[in-house]
């Protein structure tokens, strides 16, 4: 059994980290994508348009009930067949914004949904339109009661990015695919690249607390 050696760790380590720092680029554009998409679609759905809840509905169940990396491939490797040729980072982008938005959607009705109607009503008593009602008075709150919800969500998307190297994005698990293909030490590389996923993580769960504790916070007399 060979002796464990973390001497490669060190010696790669400036490649680690702009692995781990394309990581966060990855998953933060994906969250701001899944956010637009998010409340773009309660939006839809809540406008009355038929057609409009049909597209929103069909594009939910069709992300929810199939796998991350078939969606990502299809973007990748079927859309070119359509004349749509994207980049492996631009790939994963949207393929991380069109999956969290589709869970973000869900997260984002059910707290819509739990805004008594009478603050609707009373918005159309002042003489407010659908969707200043929907921004000024519905979302907000609703985005206070979900906001946890929308954090394990997020968290959950930055863990998806290691999917992305199956197309060759550049993020943290294909730098490491590749430093063990290079020093084959296996065991090294990977738990290093476990502890750093469990930092990250532990940073955005602590970013967005802060984000929430500000803009979501009760005003204080």
């Amino acid at each position: 059994m060979n002796a464990l050696d973390f001497s490669v760790i060190l010696e790669r380590w400036p490649e680690l980290l702009r692995g781990t720092m394309a990581t966060l680029g990855l998953a933060l554009a994906g969250m701001a994508l899944a956010m637009i998409i998010g409340v773009a679609g309660v939006a839809i759905r809540r406008s009355g348009s038929r057609i409009g809840r049909a597209v929103v509905v069909g594009f939910v169940e069709i992300i929810r009930n199939t796998p991350f990396l078939v969606q990502i491939f299809f973007i990748f490797f079927a859309l070119p067949l359509a004349g749509v040729r994207l980049n492996p980072t631009t790939t994963a982008i949207i393929a991380l914004g069109l999956n969290g938005g589709a869970y973000a959607i869900e997260i984002i009705r059910g707290g819509v949904e739990s805004i008594p109607r009478g603050q609707t009503e009373a918005g159309l008593a002042l003489g407010l339109h659908q969707g200043e009602i929907f921004r000024m008075i519905i979302l907000r709150p609703a985005l206070r009661a979900i906001y946890p919800s929308l954090c394990s969500q997020f968290i959950l998307l930055t863990l998806t990015t290691s999917i992305c190297t199956s197309i060759s994005a550049y993020e943290l698990t294909q730098v490491a695919q590749r430093i063990d293909g290079d020093t084959f030490r296996s065991f090294e590389v990977y738990f290093t690249v476990t502890a750093i996923y469990l930092a990250v993580s532990w940073m955005i769960m602590a970013l967005l607390g802060f984000i929430g504790s500000r803009a979501f916070s009760y005003p204080t007399r």
